[in-house]
């Protein structure tokens, strides 16, 4: 009860209404309420995700003021949210404007057509996998990674007659063995945080797992390569069209390398993301007008495509930027391939983004989600259920609470008392959480993660979801290794000790 004073000098009672914690079967109605919805919206209708994911919030909105929460605490939740996500928003905002500038300098371009003149069917796939995961490895970042040799793979998997769906999924298994094992990873360095322990012990201990999910991919994607290129041969007419297309549209020169190089290099001397890749946009910007004095630039016209004149200008960095770069050959295809890029054709990734994070947020400070998460805990009986339970709950946080880090951080937080309570060393809880949380968040189309890869890559996670060999397997191999005792272990009593004091162990 609070006080107020009323028109005549007194005070008049106000009752104020306590928010109570949800049942667990009203908790339920938020998340299932969104699964259907998302189902029927993508799958029978076949609809974007943004609508049917703001009917999710709405549901959820609608449960937590049923709980006693005022609506300005509710529009709070989701500012909230969407806050929690602001980082990946401004990275999506700029790689599209990278993205937009590469074309327009030649740096994509060029990429691809020494790729196409390097790289055979037989071993692209297995290659992708490859360059991707030492990419990663060495900038800790999968984002970073698939914007850069992740784009480049693409157009060249094109060129090559690759299947788009493999392509992508060779590309995203590299990327996030590298992101998931790369001591220079958010991701990597966050799980231990939250688990109790130090990020050497925690990817040391990740590689038993890690290393037969890992190998399992190399053996699929050689297989694969082989008998793809043995059924379908190499489409050497196509190769040729599009390097000739390429090398007659743009100047191709290897200095041209130099952005995505100076993107690489700044993440890996642990320059944050947004610099690093805001370096990369400008670094692009200015050998644009050096390197590309004779390229055509063509503007949408009411008829088509119209050329405008020749030769980059700084308007034509700043109009590619924002809209994106318009190729305009006798090659349908490369008109395809390179006709992308700019802020505005990120658009739909980021108001994705912020639609999911508004649900995310009235699902975790309502406590939806946590009562969800209790009542799986109260029927974990074994070590290994533990684990399980664990995965499971970072992979619902991704499709509920779609974005990577959340799915790390909550579970993180909810989990390790029980941990702890059954003795298990922290690195069993972070090597869990990295092994279904990282790994599982490009899986869900309206996650950050796999917004961000159908914006850049242009497949959908419905394409390449079958194909991301090493995402899928992970938290498979994970858990069948915890039944058989080896991704479980017990704390020594020193150890004990030390972690219910709160240090690292």
């Amino acid at each position: 009860m609070e006080k107020k004073n009323n028109n005549d000098g007194g005070t008049v009672q106000k009752k104020v209404r306590n928010p109570r914690v949800p049942k667990l079967w009203e908790a339920c109605i938020s998340f299932l309420g969104l699964i259907l919805v998302m189902s029927l919206g993508i799958a029978v209708f076949h609809a974007a995700p943004h609508i049917p994911m703001f009917i999710g919030v709405i549901v959820a909105a609608v449960m937590a003021l049923r709980l006693g929460y005022r609506w300005e605490t509710v529009e709070k939740m989701m500012v909230n949210g969407i806050t929690k996500a602001m980082q990946s928003i401004l990275i999506l905002a700029i790689v599209g404007m990278m993205v937009g500038v590469w074309l327009l300098c030649g740096t994509i371009p060029t990429m691809i057509y020494y790729g196409l003149k390097i790289l055979s069917p037989k071993i692209f796939l297995l290659a992708s996998v490859l360059i991707c995961s030492i990419t990663s490895l060495a900038t800790g970042t999968s984002w970073g990674t698939m914007g850069t040799m992740g784009l480049a793979l693409m157009g060249i998997g094109h060129g090559l007659g690759m299947p788009v769906g493999p392509t992508a999924g060779a590309i995203i298994s590299g990327a996030y063995f590298g992101d998931k094992m790369s001591p220079l990873s958010d991701t990597t360095n966050l799980a231990p945080a939250m688990a109790g322990t130090d990020v050497f012990t925690h990817v040391k201990y990740m590689m038993k797992s890690t290393i037969v999910a890992y190998g399992i991919t190399i053996i699929f994607f050689t297989v694969y390569g082989f008998m793809t290129a043995s059924g379908n041969g190499a489409d050497t007419s196509q190769v040729t069209a599009l390097t000739e297309g390429i090398a007659n549209t743009f100047h191709v020169n290897p200095l041209l390398f130099l952005p995505p190089l100076v993107v690489i290099l700044a993440i890996a001397f642990h320059v944050p993301a947004i610099p690093g890749i805001t370096l990369g946009l400008l670094v692009g910007a200015v050998m644009a007008p050096i390197f590309q004095g004779n390229l055509p630039i063509f503007t949408q016209g009411d008829s088509g495509l119209a050329l405008s004149h020749t030769g980059v200008t700084f308007g034509d960095i700043l109009t590619c930027a924002k809209d994106g770069f318009l190729c305009n050959t006798k090659i349908d295809a490369l008109n395809d391939l390179l006709s992308t890029g700019g802020l505005m054709n990120m658009s739909e990734s980021i108001l994705m983004t912020i639609i999911a994070m508004m649900f995310g947020g009235i699902m975790e400070e309502s406590r939806q989600l946590e009562v969800i998460i209790n009542a799986l805990t109260r029927v974990v009986k074994g070590d290994a259920a533990l684990v399980g339970a664990t995965e499971l709950t970072c992979i619902m946080s991704n499709i509920v609470m779609p974005e990577q880090y959340i799915s790390i951080l909550i579970p993180g937080r909810m989990y390790a008392p029980a941990y702890r309570k059954k003795g298990l060393h922290p690195k069993c809880l972070s090597n869990a959480l990295e092994s279904a949380g990282t790994v599982t968040s490009p899986l869900v189309p309206w996650n950050t993660c796999g917004m961000y890869i159908s914006a850049n890559l242009g497949v959908t996670p419905f394409i390449y979801g079958p194909w991301a060999v090493f995402n899928l397997a992970m938290p498979v191999v994970t858990l069948v290794m915890a039944v058989l005792g080896i991704t479980v272990t017990k704390m020594t009593a020193e150890e004990q000790q030390r972690a219910d004091a709160g240090e690292l162990v």
